[in-house]
């Protein structure tokens, strides 16, 4: 299993879209079902991206028909990219920066960020 972040961009279709549903983007999130990928996380965020997807795939074909589907649905356009845990670039513990999914959400690994 591996990590992605797809930041998302609205299209000029999906600006319409959010304005006549607000909870366009977070209703698409939780509908989506694509076999190999679950979303982890979203965030609205400032700057030259509207959107941060956090994905869980089984491999980059699942994570590329999740992106394009939610595009289609919720009318944004992605750039995808692949995330490796911190701690596999040096000589540390790999599970350092790695999130695992626990019964009341996300929490991260040593010293990772935590939901529950």
């Amino acid at each position: 299993m591996a990590i992605y972040f797809l930041l998302g961009t609205l299209t000029s279709e999906g600006q319409r879209m959010l304005h006549s549903n607000p909870d366009l983007v977070s209703d698409t999130a939780a509908t989506l079902e694509v076999e190999g990928a679950k979303i982890l996380g979203q965030y609205a965020v400032l700057g030259h991206y509207d959107f941060i997807t956090m994905v869980l795939a089984d491999e980059n074909e699942a994570v590329a028909r999740l992106s394009a589907e939610f595009g289609v649905r919720a009318g944004l356009h992605f750039e995808t990219l692949s995330a490796v845990a911190v701690g596999f670039m040096a000589d540390n513990d790999p599970s350092v920066g790695l999130f695992e999914e626990t019964e009341a959400g996300i929490s991260g690994g040593t010293d990772g960020p935590s939901r529950n």
